[in-house]
């Protein structure tokens, strides 16, 4: 079945997109469903809305929507797993070049991933601050935001808007 699902979870990419949110990679539920953030634990497309990204709420089934207001969705491993911490430091660092190269053809201005994971695995470092990164990441700047999967416990949903405020402000204004 995981094989089955491995291309089940389609990006949403535009040329030159003011930001890429790319999570790690797709839920269960996102790969069956083939919607990004199915879940019902998930608190993407909330805080997208309570930081000011969106000025409605985008329920999952409308996805697609998102490329209206300027933004993309992605994913740094395309294979689909119950848990991120499934994936392993190798198949996260593997899975950063072929990134690069897409995100690299779309040209986005930015790059948020969601989570230090993935990116931390992509940069080989270990010790990555929240925030803006130094580094860009296919030509664009890279924000390294909280995950919003609801088994993120570390973040209450009040920091997680915040901490995606934090970034609409800087980047769009």
């Amino acid at each position: 079945m995981i094989q089955f699902m491995r291309n089940a979870l389609p990006d949403i990419l535009a040329k030159n997109l003011s930001v890429v949110f790319c999570g790690i990679n797709p839920a269960l539920t996102a790969a069956v469903s083939g919607k990004h953030f199915m879940s019902g634990t998930n608190r993407f497309w909330r805080v997208l809305h309570l930081s000011g990204f969106t000025p409605e709420l985008i329920r999952p089934e409308n996805d697609r929507s998102i490329l209206k207001y300027g933004y993309g969705l992605t994913t740094a491993v395309a294979r689909p797993t119950r848990q991120a911490n499934e994936l392993s430091r190798d198949e996260l660092l593997r899975a950063g070049a072929r990134l690069e190269r897409k995100l690299a053809g779309y040209k986005p201005r930015h790059v948020a991933f969601l989570g230090k994971m993935a990116y931390a695995a992509i940069a080989q470092n270990p010790k990555l601050a929240w925030g803006p990164q130094l580094a860009p990441f296919a030509g664009a700047s890279v924000w390294v935001l909280p995950n919003p999967s609801g088994l993120n416990r570390a973040f209450q949903l009040d920091a997680l808007v915040a901490a995606y405020r934090e970034m609409r402000v800087a980047v769009l204004g």
